[in-house]
C-alpha cells in the first residue's frame, strides 16, 4: 500500500446544487470554478466579482493608515527646508523595492535624499545604532525606515537624542513596546482604520508615495509587485489588486536595470507572471543581501544608465549562482548530519557547521524541513568567535517560537514566530538548546508521524479535467500565499497505462482516461511506485494540480502529482505457463480450480499455508494465490465474491492455451470425419502426430475434435484404437459438452491470459464489485 505524504484537507465537496448553478449562471462562470471560490470563502456574487475583477476602488485611501498625514507633513517640511533625508531600507527583495519606491518618489519631489541598505553580516536587521549615528553626524535630520523599524527602539532613541526625527514605515508584527518615533506608518498600529492589514513593506512604501504625490504612483507598480510577491504576503484584497495591476505595468517598464535582470533570468517579458517574479526575479534580488552588500540592488532598480544596468544585472545574477552553489553545499552537509544515528529519532533538529554562510541558512532549513518533515534550525559557527548564527523553520503542529522561547537564557539573540525563527548562540550552548527543544516538542505532543496538511480545493473525477477547467483555474490568478494554485483530489475514472520515465526510470507517469481524451499525470521521483500502482490500479487517489504542457506547438493538459495513495486490494500479476517449487514458498492460501493439479502440487506447499479448492473456501490468509486458470468466468466470479481484503497473487497457470489453436473450422471437422470413414482401427495413442500432419490440423485441436466426436457418438475409442460408427445419429457439433467448455475456456483466456496487466487488474476489480 502507498500511504499519503500529507493529510488531504478537502475544502469543498463537489455537489453542483441549485444554488451553485444559479450563482455560476449569474457570474457567467462554470459551477466547478464557483465551488472552488466558495471553498476559499467567496460565497456571493459581490465577493466573487470583487475577487476576480479588482478595480481602482480596491486601492484604499492611504491616509487611513496610522500616522500617514503626520508623516507626509513632516516629509514636505523637510523637502521645503532642504533637510537631508535618509531612507533606511532592508536587504531583501521587499526592502530593496521599498527603498527604491520611496527614494525615487522623494527625488521626483525635489528632496535632498540618500538611502542605505544595512549589511546583513555587519549591521544586522533593522535600525542599527552605529549607522544611524554616522548618518546624523553627516547631516541627516530625517530618517525614514522602510520594511523595518518597529523593533528599532534603541537606534530611534539615539536619533531622538541627536535631534533627528524618525518616520517608521513597516509591516512586520508589532512588539510589545513601540519605538518613540516621530510617526509610525503601519496598518496595524493603534487600531487604525485602514481596511487591509497585510501589505508588504513595498506596499506600505507605495501607499506613502501615493499620499505624497496625491495620486496612484503607477510608475512604481512594477516595483511594488516584486516586493509584494517576494515577501509572501497574502495575495488577497489590496495585494491582489496591486499584483494584478503590476503584472500589466511591468510588461511596459522603462527601468533599464529591471529589464536587464528579467532578460538575465531567462524570463520572457511578454508572458511574465507572478511565478516568474517569485522564482526568478525575487531570488536574484534576495541573493544580494544573502551574499554581501545589497545597496547595489537599489541602484539596479533606479538607474537610468543602460550600461550600468547591464553590469549590475550581471553581478546580481552571478551572486545568485554563488548563492545556489552555497545552498546546495550546506544542504548536503546538513542532510548528512540529519541522517546521523544521533538525529534519526529526534523530533526536532539543530544542525550546525563551521563557517556556514548565515545569509542562506533559512533556505537550507526549509530544504531540510521539506525532506525530513521535522522542525529544523541551521546554524553557522564563526570559527573566530565560536558564536553561531542561523535560522529555523517549522512544520504544521509545532510552534517553533514557543519551543525556543523558554530557553532565551541560552541564546544571545532570538526572534521570530510560530513557523520561522532567527537566533544567535554560543557554540558550547547548542547541545543544551537541542535537548531543551526536544523536551518542548514532547510537551507540545508533537509526533513525527503527524503528516502536514495539503489543502485540496475540490475533489473531482478525471472525466472533468479538460482545457476549460485549466482556463477557469487561471481566472483565480495571480497565485500566491492565501490564494494558492488549486490542488485537486482526482479520482481516476480509468487508468490506461502506468509507466516510468527519466534516465534511471526515477519518474512516474500515469495515463488517465477522461471522457474525450487521455491525460498524463506525472510524479517526479516516484518511479519506484509504478509496480504497486499497477497492482491496485482501480484504487488509486491522486492529489495534484493542472499544468499546460506545450510540445511542438501542441498544448495539452497534464496533472502534476503532489501526493498519491493506493487503497483496497493489492493485485499482483504473476501469470505463467510454468510452475516452479519456489512459487509455493511464501505463506498464504493456495487456491486451485482443478483437483488433480492441487493433489499433484500440495506436497510443495509449506505447513503454514493452506490448500483450497475454489468452490470450497472459508477462511483465507493475508496472501491468496490463484494457482491455475479457471475453465469459466463464473468460476472466478464466484471465488472473487468470497475474497475481502487479501492480497491477491495471480499465477493463472495453464500449460496449453486453447486460444493458440482456436476453434476448428467446418473444413477441419469434414476432413476428420472423412478420414475416419475411410480408415479402420486408427491408433491414436501412438500415431496422433502422424495423423495431425496428414490432416494438417494442430495436434491439440485434433485431440479436442476427437473428444467432441466421441461425445456425440460419431466414433468409439477402445484401448487407444479409434473407429467410426456406421450411420451415427445426426447431432450438432455445438451440442457437445467439450465444445461448450472450450467456448468458455476461450472466453476466459481472452479475458484473463491474453490481456495486459492493467486490463487484468480492471477485470478483477470489476468482479470484486
Amino acid at each position: 500500500m502507498i500511504s499519503t505524504k500529507y493529510n488531504w484537507d478537502v475544502k469543498f465537496n463537489h455537489q453542483h446544487d441549485d444554488e451553485i448553478v444559479t450563482l455560476a449562471k449569474n457570474l457567467n462562470l462554470t459551477p466547478l470554478l464557483v465551488e472552488i471560490l466558495i471553498g476559499r470563502g467567496y460565497k456571493n456574487v459581490d465577493d466573487i466579482r470583487n475577487f476576480l475583477e479588482p478595480s481602482l476602488t480596491s486601492l484604499h485611501d492611504p491616509f487611513l493608515i496610522n500616522d500617514m498625514q503626520k508623516a507626509v507633513d513632516r516629509i514636505q517640511t523637510a523637502i521645503g527646508n532642504e533637510e537631508q533625508i535618509t531612507v533606511y531600507g532592508d536587504y531583501d527583495a521587499d526592502g530593496l523595492t521599498s527603498t527604491s519606491i520611496l527614494y525615487e518618489t522623494l527625488m521626483e519631489l525635489g528632496a535632498n535624499v540618500n538611502y542605505y541598505i544595512p549589511n546583513r553580516f555587519k549591521d544586522g536587521y533593522g535600525p542599527n545604532v552605529n549607522v544611524f549615528e554616522e548618518f546624523i553626524n553627516q547631516g541627516t535630520s530625517l530618517i525614514i525606515t522602510v520594511d523595518n523599524g518597529v523593533a528599532g527602539n534603541e537606534a530611534i532613541a539615539l536619533a531622538n537624542s541627536m535631534n533627528c526625527d524618525v518616520i517608521i514605515s513597516d509591516h512586520h508584527e508589532l512588539p510589545s513596546e513601540l519605538p518613540d518615533a516621530y510617526a509610525i506608518v503601519h496598518a496595524k498600529v493603534n487600531d487604525c482604520e485602514y481596511p487591509f492589514k497585510s501589505l508588504s513593506g513595498a506596499g506600505i512604501a507605495f501607499k506613502l508615495s501615493q499620499a505624497l504625490i496625491d495620486e496612484i504612483p503607477q510608475d512604481k507598480l512594477d516595483l511594488a509587485i516584486i516586493g509584494t510577491i517576494a515577501d509572501l504576503v497574502p495575495l488577497i484584497g489590496e495585494n491582489r489588486a496591486l499584483v494584478q495591476f503590476g503584472l500589466n505595468a511591468i510588461k511596459y517598464t522603462m527601468r533599464p536595470g529591471l529589464l536587464s535582470l528579467i532578460k538575465k533570468s531567462g524570463v520572457k517579458l511578454e508572458s511574465l507572471n507572478e511565478q516568474d517574479i517569485g522564482f526568478a526575479i525575487g531570488p536574484r534580488l534576495n541573493a544580494l543581501g544573502r551574499m554581501g552588500d545589497a545597496n547595489v540592488g537599489v541602484e539596479l532598480l533606479t538607474t537610468i544608465d543602460e550600461n550600468r544596468a547591464k553590469q549590475l544585472a550581471d553581478d546580481t545574477d552571478k551572486n545568485n549562482i554563488k548563492r545556489k552553489e552555497l545552498v546546495d553545499y550546506i544542504a548536503k552537509e546538513a542532510e548528512k548530519i540529519a541522517n546521523s544515528e544521533e538525529n534519526q529519532n529526534k523530533k526536532a533538529l539543530i544542525l550546525a557547521g563551521k563557517d556556514w554562510q548565515t545569509g542562506v541558512l533559512g533556505i537550507v532549513a526549509s530544504k531540510i524541513v521539506s525532506k525530513f518533515n521535522k522542525p529544523t534550525i541551521i546554524l553557522g559557527i564563526d570559527s573566530k568567535t565560536n558564536v553561531a548564527k542561523g535560522s529555523g523553520r517549522s512544520v504544521d503542529g509545532f510552534d517553533l517560537f514557543k519551543g525556543l522561547d523558554g530557553s532565551r537564557d541560552l541564546m544571545e539573540a532570538f526572534g521570530g514566530h510560530e513557523m520561522a525563527v532567527g537566533l544567535t548562540i554560543k557554540a558550547d550552548k547548542i547541545n543544551e538548546l537541542s535537548s531543551s527543544l526536544e523536551e518542548r516538542a514532547n510537551q507540545q505532543n508533537f509526533e513525527l508521524s503527524n503528516k502536514p496538511n495539503l489543502p485540496i480545493a475540490i475533489s473531482i473525477s478525471s472525466d472533468e479535467i479538460n482545457m476549460q477547467l485549466y482556463q477557469d483555474i487561471q481566472k483565480l490568478s495571480p497565485f500566491g500565499n492565501n490564494n494558492e494554485y488549486p490542488k485537486l483530489e482526482i479520482i481516476p475514472s480509468e487508468i490506461s497505462k502506468v509507466s516510468v520515465m527519466g534516465k534511471t526510470n526515477e519518474h512516474l507517469k500515469i495515463e488517465l482516461k477522461s471522457k474525450n481524451d487521455s491525460i498524463a499525470a506525472v510524479a517526479f521521483g516516484k518511479g519506484n511506485e509504478a509496480n504497486e500502482i499497477n497492482n491496485v490500479i482501480d484504487n488509486l487517489k491522486i492529489a495534484g494540480h493542472l499544468n499546460l504542457n506545450e510540445w511542438k506547438g501542441k498544448k495539452n493538459i497534464q496533472i502534476m502529482i503532489d501526493d498519491l495513495a493506493t487503497e483496497g486490494m493489492l493485485i499482483t500479476d504473476k501469470r505463467t505457463k510454468n510452475l516452479s517449487e519456489s512459487m509455493f514458498k511464501k505463506d498464504g492460501t493456495y487456491i486451485f480450480f482443478h483437483d488433480k493439479l492441487a493433489d499433484k502440487l500440495s506436497g510443495y506447499i509449506g505447513s503454514n499455508s493452506d490448500v483450497k479448492i475454489a468452490d470450497d473456501i472459508n477462511e483465507l490468509k493475508e496472501n491468496v494465490f490463484i494457482v491455475d486458470c479457471p475453465d469459466t468466468i463464473d468460476d472466478l466470479k464466484l471465488l472473487m465474491s468470497k475474497v475481502e481484503k487479501q492480497n491477491l497473487i495471480f499465477y493463472l497457470y495453464k500449460k496449453t492455451y486453447c486460444i493458440e489453436s482456436g476453434m476448428p473450422s467446418r473444413q477441419d471437422y469434414a476432413k476428420l470425419f472423412k478420414f475416419i470413414e475411410t480408415q479402420n482401427n486408427i491408433d491414436i495413442s501412438n500415431k496422433l502426430k502422424e495423423i495431425s500432419n496428414h490432416l494438417k490440423i494442430d495436434g491439440n485441436l485434433l485431440i479436442f475434435m476427437i473428444q467432441v466426436f466421441l461425445e456425440l457418438g460419431f466414433i468409439t475409442v477402445k484401448h487407444g484404437i479409434m473407429n467410426g460408427v456406421k450411420n451415427p445419429a445426426k447431432k450438432s457439433i455445438e451440442t457437445s459438452a467439450s465444445y461448450q467448455l472450450r467456448i468458455k475456456q476461450l472466453e476466459v483466456e481472452k479475458m484473463l491470459l491474453k490481456t495486459d496487466k492493467t486490463t487484468l487488474v480492471h477485470t478483477i476489480n470489476d468482479f470484486m464489485a
